[in-house]
């Protein structure tokens, strides 16, 4: 589906659309940054449950005015709210509900991601680069699926959408689905397939990739 007169999406577009995917009922992990967002946009009675590493499951929206309480945070340190039935645990617990299989969901953002789902989202090798992998290994392998937020151009206008990822690798043939301010995508076995675009047209993307989309 092409949407060209729609576009460039912003961040909170994008984590709109992220949270129209979630299937219901789903335990869901957000990954710092961008991924937060997409709090804010689940319908109320999905019955989506968010998980945060730091301890927390049922965790709400960003909390706001006199709704913030500095014990409630998401991995991030941003303040949240808690959702009826919440409940909070030990780090060493949250991360063997992410090691185990126990997430349907993750929502990470990329410095790249292959075609083929591998994703790069820790380090861009650079020698002055902040190693930042944190728990990203644990979610991308651990969850059942892997949502991927972030804009497909970098600043020097290089694709983040690539063949074969030259950054370190955070995890392999883990990522189904690129969600990005241009187009939104699938990732499987055959490689990259578009689902949507927004602002250009299919023809147009697809000459500034390298990648060949199905």
């Amino acid at each position: 589906m092409e949407h060209p007169d729609r576009g460039p999406l912003s961040k909170v577009e994008m984590a709109a659309l992220v949270a129209r995917d979630i299937e219901p009922g789903s335990f869901v992990n957000l990954g710092i940054g961008q991924p937060t967002l997409v709090a804010d946009h689940l319908p109320a009675g999905s019955g989506i449950v968010l998980h945060t590493e730091n301890g927390m499951l049922n965790m709400g929206p960003a909390a706001t005015g006199d709704q913030v309480d500095p014990d409630l945070t998401n991995a991030g340190k941003q303040p949240v709210t808690e959702l009826p039935g919440a409940s909070y645990f030990h780090q060493a617990d949250s991360f063997a509900m992410m090691r185990g299989g126990h997430l349907d969901v993750c929502v990470l953002g990329a410095f790249q991601v292959s075609a083929s789902g591998d994703l790069a989202n820790w380090s861009t090798g650079a020698d002055d680069a902040i190693p930042a992998v944190g728990e990203a290994m644990d979610l991308a392998m651990g969850a059942k699926q892997v949502f991927v937020m972030m804009s497909l151009f970098a600043k020097d206008g290089t694709p983040k959408l690539v063949p074969s990822c030259t950054f370190p690798l955070t995890g392999v043939a883990c990522v189904s689905r690129v969600y990005t301010d241009v187009a939104t995508f699938e990732l499987g076995e055959h490689g990259a397939r578009v689902v949507e675009t927004f602002g250009i047209t299919r023809d147009a993307l697809a000459a500034r990739l390298e990648v060949d989309l199905a």
